[in-house]
């Protein structure tokens, strides 16, 4: 379990350094009168809110894997939604490169 929590702490880790360089980009593209949108994930995407930058999506999943890291039996179902949500993110951040 410990392998786990480990790689997603790493990915973690690469989400929140592209959220802020992604974060800065739809800062200036709003100041330019783009980004007209309301959220950037549907909730399909397994988040249970909405947010116009990456970086409060990126504390939901280091909270999810927070809540994970702290379980002694590791919840499998809990599991699933967080890497789900990770992998949302890492695929749109990467149409921000």
């Amino acid at each position: 379990m410990q392998t786990i929590i480990e790689k997603l702490n790493e990915n973690l880790k690469v989400v929140y350094r592209q959220s802020l360089d992604a974060d800065t980009k739809l800062d200036e593209l709003q100041q330019q009168g783009h980004g007209k949108f309301k959220a950037l994930f549907t909730e399909e995407a397994g988040f249970n809110f909405e947010a116009k930058r990456f970086k409060p999506y990126v504390l939901d999943v280091a909270a999810d894997v927070k809540a994970l890291s702290e379980q002694e039996q590791i919840d499998e179902e809990k599991l699933k939604t967080t890497v789900l949500k990770l992998q949302s993110l890492l695929q749109l951040l990467a149409t921000f490169k």
